[in-house]
């Protein structure tokens, strides 16, 4: 099968994605606008590639006409469906019980990691951790078993309440960190269970 570059898998899955959530395909301007390219040139340079290697058809005398084609399917072979177990605070810890809402589909190939049994995903509520650019309405992906180290991003229950923090570790004493100085460090009176290590995050267009 006919390989994409990088570039070329985000404008793929930037037209599908416009196609699903508005029921059109994205133009020349759109696409350039979404990826920050200064000219139309280097879009329509990405979907002759697109066309060239199988990906889209292109009616010429119809605008926004770009077509998903066969290949594409099995480019999807490549999808994961990672379980979403609600949201979590990005705020004040809180009690929260964490159940299956369904799933949150991941393009393997494009980011770079192969889920486990042990992946999950979660939605963020709260702002405590915008100094590392995750915001409200933003899904963290985790991976369950994964032993922290200080700097990364954990989801976290400190003394039987929830949150997303920085995992931290001083003289040898692990606590969470906020990433807003609105928020304090959060110290574990009796216990500080790490439930899984951040490896990503996804985020709405519109987020």
């Amino acid at each position: 099968m006919t390989k994409l570059t990088k570039k070329q898998r985000a404008v793929l899955d930037f037209i599908q994605a416009s196609q699903q959530e508005e029921g059109v395909t994205p133009s020349y301007a759109d696409i350039a606008k979404h990826f920050g390219y200064s000219s139309l040139t280097t879009a329509v340079d990405h979907i002759r590639s697109l066309q060239k290697k199988g990906f889209l058809s292109h009616s010429f005398r119809q605008a926004r006409s770009f077509k998903l084609t066969a290949p594409l399917q099995r480019l999807r072979r490549q999808i994961a469906d990672i379980p979403l177990f609600g949201d979590i605070p990005a705020g004040w810890a809180q009690d929260r019980e964490q159940e299956a809402l369904g799933c949150v589909s991941i393009d393997i190939g494009s980011l770079g990691f192969k889920p486990s049994p042990n992946t999950f995903a979660l939605k963020v509520q709260g702002d405590s951790m915008i100094g590392k650019h995750i915001v409200e309405g933003d899904t963290v992906i985790l991976e369950h078993g994964l032993s922290p180290q200080p700097g990364d991003v954990v989801a976290a229950l400190i003394d039987n309440e929830s949150t997303l923090k920085t995992y931290t570790m001083e003289e040898g004493q692990p606590f969470l960190r906020s990433e807003n100085p609105k928020y304090p460090a959060l110290f574990p009176v009796n216990e500080l269970v790490i439930q899984g290590v951040m490896i990503t995050l996804i985020r709405k267009r519109n987020a």
